[in-house]
C-alpha cells in the first residue's frame, strides 16, 4: 500500500523504567499495572484493561503515546460500530465524479476504470486501517476504547485483525503492518468480552487506587490544593466507595472534585462546601440524594478525623 518506514523499537528496559516513564507524564501507577504494561510492549501483545469508569484505563494509552513519541489513534466503540466506521470505506462521491469525468473524456476501458476508481486516493482510512500504516516515528498507539459497548459481531471482526495485524480489502489488496501497533483495549465490563479475544492479550484489572496512591495522584494533578484538604478529599472518596452507590466515583471524579474545591478556595470539608460542589463528584441524582443526612455526616466525620 505504502513503502514501509524503518521501524523503531520500544526502549523501556525494565518495570522500574516503565514506572518512571509513566510518572514523567503525571500518571502514577501501581507496580502491577506498570509490570503488565512493560510486558505488553516487550512481548508485542495487546493490553486489555478492564475496570470501573474513571480509574485511568484510557489515560494509559494517552501517556504511552506522549512519552514514547508515538501517534495516538483512538477508536471509540459504540453500539452498531461497523467496518465502515472502524476500518475503511470508499469515497463513493469522489469515485462517481471520476467515472463521470472518464466518460466525458471518452475513456471506456472498464477494466482500467475499475482499477482507477479503487485506487488509494479514494480510500477513506478509519482508525484500524490507519494503525497499520508505517510511521517514521514508530508504530502508533492504537486505543480501542470501551470495547464492551460494541456489538459481539464487531468484536469477532477485531479478533481477526489482532491475529495478524492485517486487513484485506477486496478491491485493493491486503494491508499488513510493517510493525504491529501498540494496542490498548479498554472495557468498563458492561458485558463480558469473549475469551478468544482476551487470549490474544495481556490482561489487567485496573482497580481503584489505595488511599496513599490516590493522595499522591491528587497532589500531582491538583498542585494548588492544600495538604489538609487533599487528605480529606481522598479519605472522603475512599469512604464513599464503601457505600452502596449506583456509581462510585473514580479517580477522574476525585480530581474533578479536588479541582473544584481548590477553585472555591475551600480550606476544609464542611457540609456546605460538599453540598455546593457535589456535582463534580457524583453524577446521579439518586446517589446525591442517598448521601444526604446521616450518611454524609458519617463519611464527613471519618474524612475530617485527625487520626
Amino acid at each position: 500500500m505504502t513503502a514501509s518506514a524503518p521501524s523503531k523499537s520500544v526502549d523501556v528496559a525494565s518495570v522500574d523504567a516503565m514506572l518512571t516513564l509513566l510518572s514523567s507524564r503525571g500518571y502514577l501507577a501501581d507496580r502491577s499495572l506498570a509490570t503488565v504494561t512493560y510486558l505488553s510492549l516487550r512481548m508485542g501483545r495487546p493490553l486489555f484493561l478492564e475496570g470501573e469508569a474513571g480509574v485511568g484505563k484510557t489515560e494509559i494509552a494517552k501517556v504511552l503515546s506522549a512519552a514514547l513519541g508515538r501517534r495516538l489513534i483512538r477508536l471509540q466503540c459504540y453500539e452498531g460500530l461497523d467496518a465502515a466506521s472502524a476500518v475503511y470505506e470508499w469515497n463513493s462521491a469522489a469515485q462517481m465524479i471520476a467515472i463521470r469525468l472518464a466518460e466525458a473524456a471518452g475513456d471506456t476501458d472498464r477494466e482500467q476504470l475499475s482499477s482507477d476508481i479503487f485506487a488509494e486516493r479514494f480510500l477513506i482510512k478509519r482508525p484500524l486501517l490507519q494503525a497499520l500504516e508505517p510511521d517514521v516515528a514508530g508504530a502508533p498507539v492504537l486505543l480501542i476504547d470501551e470495547l464492551d459497548r460494541a456489538d459481539e459481531a464487531f468484536e469477532a471482526y477485531l479478533l481477526e485483525i489482532l491475529s495478524d495485524f492485517q486487513i484485506t480489502i477486496p478491491e485493493f489488496g491486503t494491508v499488513k503492518a510493517p510493525q504491529p501497533p501498540i494496542v490498548i483495549i479498554t472495557s468498563n465490563r458492561t458485558r463480558e468480552i469473549h475469551d478468544a479475544l482476551k487470549r490474544r492479550c495481556l490482561y489487567h484489572w485496573v482497580d481503584y487506587p489505595s488511599a496513599e496512591l490516590e493522595l499522591a495522584i491528587v497532589k500531582s494533578r491538583v498542585p494548588g490544593i492544600s495538604a489538609k484538604l487533599s487528605q480529606q478529599v481522598v479519605r472522603f472518596v475512599q469512604a464513599l466507595r464503601d457505600e452502596d452507590f449506583y456509581k462510585s466515583p473514580g479517580v477522574a471524579e476525585t480530581l474533578d472534585w479536588a479541582t473544584a474545591l481548590s477553585e472555591l478556595d475551600a480550606r476544609s470539608l464542611t457540609p456546605e462546601v460538599i453540598g455546593d460542589s457535589l456535582g463534580a463528584l457524583l453524577k446521579y441524582q439518586d446517589d446525591i440524594a442517598r448521601l444526604q443526612g446521616g450518611t454524609l455526616q458519617k463519611i464527613l466525620k471519618e474524612a475530617t478525623s485527625e487520626n
